[in-house]
């Protein structure tokens, strides 16, 4: 759900020149937008349909780990030395973080019937977790470029916070560090791997892959806690045994990489009419929580036909066609200076911080001082 200007063929920042978007990865998240709506729109239905739970289950089991993929993939030019990338990274995403933390905790207060409900930056409220996760894993970047074996340090990290129920709930760190190996993975892909789920016969086994994780999710609602597709727990959180940790880690680490190979797989690769629509995603993800919240304290549910199967599909149709909405260019223009503010009075710009380091590390003679004429005036 960044901004990146870049093509199939990698980041701007590695040829240094320019280049335009690729239509493949905008229509991924604008596909992967709208199952994020659908997941939050099934979720009140969930009680009242085994197949409303088995289809949620089934796009929470990927969904938000294609999402960090992509966003892993998108930052591979990320460079913590180049102020405009830094600029880039605070106003995109840690100003609209503190903007719409603050913006749902008074929403909250108002919807929610919940008065006292304090604002608080370093507990980030329903969506905004990714914004802030998106910062942490952005800065710990250069790390993962230094190590020898990234993924599995991002696995056993995860691994680790999956055992401890002392992690905190400070910037949801549970999340950060559970999810952080699928933002690894991205920055360590490169183009010829999404070609590989482009081929014929990857979108073809997808087919019977995808009917049978739906079977799995069908017979799972029952015998599963959904709160593992959340990585918002440890295992002692949600009353099992520790072992189960690790154990639960490693295998949706594996069933959300072939989901999401399999979702990739049918994402169209020219231009459509919705990929105008990927570079909203942002957009859509944050300003859709205030509907979908808005629906559970409104009672928007308590209508009897939206727990038949025909209200579900009007609930499916709605949150799609909203979502949509959301990500049009129209509403970015509206919401552009909490999502992108501009913010260039706080910031150098990379020509100016370029001519601050020329000069601090310019020759002494170069800057007017030599050494060799002072000792030789002293002398006279």
């Amino acid at each position: 759900m960044t901004r990146p200007t870049q093509t199939g063929a990698g980041p701007a920042g590695d040829s240094g020149k320019p280049q335009t978007r690729d239509p493949f990865f905008d229509n991924a998240k604008y596909l992967a937008i709208v199952l994020v709506g659908l997941g939050h729109a099934w979720e009140p239905l969930r009680d009242d349909s085994r197949a409303a739970s088995a289809l949620y289950m089934l796009v929470y089991s990927f969904h938000m780990p294609a999402f960090i993929l992509i966003s892993g993939y998108m930052s591979r030019s990320f460079d913590l030395g180049r102020p405009g990338r830094v600029q880039r990274l605070v106003t995109g995403v840690l100003v609209p973080y503190v903007i719409f933390e603050t913006a749902y905790t008074f929403f909250y207060r108002w919807a929610g019937d919940v008065p006292d409900y304090r604002i608080s930056i370093l507990d980030p409220w329903y969506l905004t977790w990714f914004l802030i996760a998106l910062f942490v894993w952005r800065m710990t970047t250069p790390l993962w470029r230094a190590v020898r074996w990234p993924v599995p340090l991002a696995l056993v990290i995860a691994t680790a916070a999956s055992m401890s129920d002392t992690v905190g709930n400070d910037l949801d760190l549970q999340r950060v560090l559970q999810f952080m190996p699928f933002f690894v993975l991205g920055l360590m892909l490169r183009p010829e791997h999404f070609q590989l789920v482009r081929r014929r016969e990857v979108r073809l086994l997808s087919l019977p892959v995808g009917l049978a994780a739906a079977a799995v999710a069908y017979w799972a609602v029952p015998r599963m806690n959904a709160g593992w597709f959340y990585h918002r727990d440890s295992a002692q959180e949600l009353q099992a045994p520790l072992w189960s940790g690790p154990a639960m880690t490693f295998a949706m680490f594996g069933c959300a990489l072939v989901l999401t190979a399999c979702f990739l797989a049918w994402v169209p690769r020219r231009t459509m009419w919705f990929t105008v629509l990927g570079a909203g995603t942002l957009y859509g993800y944050l300003l859709h929580g205030f509907l979908a919240k808005g629906a559970r304290f409104w009672g928007w549910y308590d209508n009897d036909f939206a727990h038949t199967p025909l209200g579900a599909l009007a609930v499916t149709a709605i949150a799609g066609v909203v979502i949509t909405v959301l990500c049009t260019p129209p509403v970015r223009r509206m919401f552009r200076w909490a999502m992108e503010p501009k913010m260039d009075w706080l910031f150098t710009s990379d020509a100016e911080a370029r001519r601050g380091r020329s000069a601090r590390t310019r020759p002494a003679a170069e800057q007017g001082y030599a050494p060799e004429r002072e000792r030789a005036t002293a002398d006279r």
